[in-house]
């Protein structure tokens, strides 16, 4: 499963975006499928988590500013990033597993399947 992650693009500080990510032809309520950050020079941080069963899951740099949500009709899930700072200029990818990875939900090389990284630039 090749998944399509989209949306990022250039964003003032304070601003808002939404990010997609596809899972063609699968069910989401059998994957764990998460979000992930990588700032030019650094290492991939764990932003959020949704599992099969809906619940969420967030890292504490985010948790009151990005929302993890999912459309079952659409095979898509949403990170919603909202006043977003400068520090959050990165490449934004997402993961999926079928069920739960088994080492842990916040670990990016336990997933199955990996989008292509969208790049989210905050100006200020």
């Amino acid at each position: 499963v090749q998944l399509q992650a989209s949306g990022g693009g250039l964003v003032p500080v304070g601003g808002s975006l939404t990010l997609s990510c596809e899972l063609p032809q699968s069910t989401l309520a059998e994957h764990t499928i998460a979000w992930y950050k990588q700032p030019p020079g650094k290492r991939r941080d764990h932003l959020a988590v949704i599992a099969g069963t809906g619940r969420t899951n967030y890292a504490d740099a985010v948790k009151g500013r990005f929302a993890i949500s999912r459309d079952d009709a659409k095979n898509t899930v949403y990170l919603q990033m909202n006043a977003l700072k400068p520090e959050d200029t990165a490449t934004y990818y997402c993961a999926a597993n079928h069920g739960v990875p088994s080492g842990g939900y916040s670990d990016y090389f336990e997933y199955d399947y990996y989008g292509q990284g969208t790049q989210v630039t905050v100006s200020s």
